[in-house]
């Protein structure tokens, strides 16, 4: 089913700052959104990278109309409405803070910010502005197969969720001689797997299951140094993470994350056990959900179709697959929609504290119990 939506009804002025895979993503996403699911068709005014070189030629590539070394051009650019940051971490949050107090909207990527004090502060400033929309690139919140799970669930078709069992691996860093980097740092690069693989685990984890009270969890550094020109240096974020949840519905969790999985591409799998049945979904697998009901004899697969939100936008027939960028086209709906003035549906920077929130929580236990404080709005 297509999800009709409200979007603005005049073109909005876009700047993308980073040009790396999810600048790319983004780029594809604002000049797909409107052929996709209608609307006007968004400007791409200008284009912010480390070097006036990249910035040129990643303008012109991606078909913005104006190229800057200087990101804070691009948020305070006249032309722009619509500020999409796709640069490494650390500058998450002068860039969001800039782009928010310029009078711009704010599609950020995850994670949020390097530390949990940034994300409170950005957030902060999210609330001292309503007027602008903010939302985190949380993309595989927006698969058909994700979406339909979660209307389900919320229908009842699995009865009272008792347990969510997760995971996220990958395995980018299995190999001991990949060089370091600054991601593998706190000062440049914040949490480690928890920052780049477990918070997208936890916002499926929200979606599903509701706000989370309590996380006792353990994390590792399984290479503790990297080579470098310099010589060998330390590995200072986690290389894998494991937890168990408590949910404020008294349901229970488990999680477990990690960057050195060999083998694992974008093992985003998780299952919701409820009283009446069973829902599985892997990302590796986005277009295949599989659904237990209490006296089946096992699981029943069902492929990703027109019956399922959003498919239909991009294609009529079942089973035809879909794929990552899509779920970025979607996202870019859904904050355009916002704009428009309709619901947010997310995560806003006031959810995205949220997650922040439960995987610094992770990250600080070291076998402790660690209350969850819920995000006032």
């Amino acid at each position: 089913m297509v999800q009709t939506k409200t979007l603005p009804d005049r073109p909005l002025g876009i700047a993308l700052i980073g040009t790396g895979f999810m600048g790319k993503c983004h780029a594809m996403a604002w000049r797909n959104v409107a052929a996709v699911f209608g609307g006007a068709h968004h400007r791409l005014e200008i284009l912010s990278d480390a070097t006036p070189e990249s910035a040129k030629k990643f303008a012109d590539q991606f078909g913005f109309a104006r190229a800057t070394a200087r990101w804070e051009e691009a948020v305070t650019d006249p032309k722009v409405d619509v500020v999409s940051i796709t640069a490494p971490n650390g500058m998450h949050r002068p860039m969001a803070e800039a782009a928010l107090k310029a009078g711009k909207h704010v599609w950020l990527e995850k994670p949020m910010a390097l530390t949990l004090a940034d994300a409170e502060a950005m957030a902060a400033t999210a609330a001292a502005y309503p007027g602008q929309v903010t939302m985190l690139g949380y993309n595989y919140l927006r698969s058909p197969a994700f979406q339909s799970a979660r209307n389900m669930i919320r229908d009842g078709v699995i009865g009272q969720p008792l347990a969510f069992r997760g995971v996220y691996d990958e395995d980018y860093s299995a190999d001991p001689l990949l060089p370091w980097s600054w991601r593998m740092t706190h000062e440049g690069g914040g949490l480690g797997a928890l920052g780049d693989l477990g918070c997208h685990l936890v916002s499926h984890m929200l979606a599903l299951m509701g706000p989370v009270t309590e996380v006792v969890a353990q994390t590792q550094v399984a290479i503790p140094t990297r080579p470098s020109p310099e010589g060998p240096k330390r590995v200072e974020n986690e290389d894998s993470a494991l937890a168990m949840l408590r949910f404020a519905s008294g349901a229970q969790g488990s999680f477990a994350t990690s960057r050195v999985a060999r083998g694992r591409k974008c093992r985003l799998q998780w299952e919701v056990h409820g009283s009446e049945g069973t829902i599985v979904f892997d990302q590796e697998n986005m277009n295949e959900l599989w659904l237990h009901r209490a006296g089946e004899a096992g699981f029943t697969r069902h492929l990703t179709g027109p019956d399922q939100p959003d498919f239909a936008a991009f294609c009529p027939a079942p089973g035809h697959n879909f794929g990552f960028n899509e779920q970025k086209v979607v996202e870019a709906r859904d904050l355009l929609a916002a704009i428009a003035g309709g619901p947010n549906v997310g995560p806003d920077f006031a959810q995205g504290l949220e997650i922040e929130k439960i995987i610094h929580a992770m990250a600080a236990s070291n076998g402790s119990t660690i209350r969850i404080e819920r995000v006032t709005r």
